[in-house]
């Protein structure tokens, strides 16, 4: 739900404060606070009566991202859609699919069309580290954001079915609506219905984008490189930086 967001969100838009809006709706001051920050949530009364004063439905109120007009993305990401695989016409095992810097784009218009995702160079995985009964894409990269990783790799990736399975610090493969395929570590922040993705490379600062703005989610698995001298000069690694950041935010 969004609800505890859509209050905070409708209240500054109505520009009340918490104990006015609280009083229009017979509640007490905290119980509004309590209401915005997720800690509890309204009766049913209080929910028709908040939806009748702000003048939106109770739907929209608990499900709507009212600040984007958005509704809000199923957190597993189970419902969004049948994933397109390629499989062997012969065998009809399913083959790991590569998306090269040049299909990057289309990919983001085509990536649940299975004539497109079947058009592009697709190959059984030959490593015993990966289980055969996996989905797999490989993803070339681009760009210095995620360094020491260079430009130009190939990321092997296993598709998350489940997106409460991802894990804080790991490196995924993100498809979003705004910016395509995107190569990232990510910071899981509970009940904000986004995620912070973290570039190894600490000269990109970390950004957050909205689960409603994901469509696929792919955890790294292996990394392929033609530049073996990139690999040299590795920065302190990502955990190490996290680590140090929340020494600091703990002192703060």
């Amino acid at each position: 739900m969004l609800l505890s967001e859509n209050i905070r969100f409708l209240r500054k838009e109505a520009g009340l404060t918490q104990a006015e809006l609280a009083e229009r709706v017979g509640v007490n001051r905290p119980v509004i606070g309590a209401y915005e920050e997720g800690r509890a949530e309204p009766r049913i009364q209080t929910l028709k009566l908040m939806a009748h004063f702000f003048k939106v439905s109770v739907d929209d109120l608990l499900d709507k991202d009212l600040s984007t007009g958005e509704h809000s993305a199923d957190v597993t990401g189970k419902s969004l859609r049948i994933l397109a695989v390629a499989v062997n016409d012969g065998a009809g095992e399913e083959r790991a699919t590569l998306v090269p810097v040049k299909a990057a784009a289309g990919y983001l218009s085509g990536f649940g069309d299975m004539e497109f995702v079947g058009s592009l160079p697709h190959f059984s995985m030959p490593f015993p580290e990966l289980p055969s009964d996996r989905t797999y894409r490989v993803f070339q990269i681009e760009g210095e954001s995620m360094l020491p990783v260079p430009p130009k790799s190939y990321v092997i990736s296993e598709y998350v079915q489940d997106w409460t399975d991802l894990k804080t610090d790991e490196r995924y493969v993100f498809l979003t609506k705004d910016e395509g395929v995107v190569f990232k570590r990510v910071r899981i922040h509970p009940h904000m219905r986004s995620y912070e993705l973290i570039s190894d490379n600490t000269a990109f600062k970390p950004y957050f984008i909205k689960q409603s703005q994901v469509l696929e989610v792919w955890r790294v698995r292996g990394i392929i490189g033609f530049d073996l001298d990139a690999f040299h000069s590795a920065p302190a690694s990502m955990k190490e930086v996290l680590e140090a950041i929340e020494r600091i935010e703990k002192k703060l």
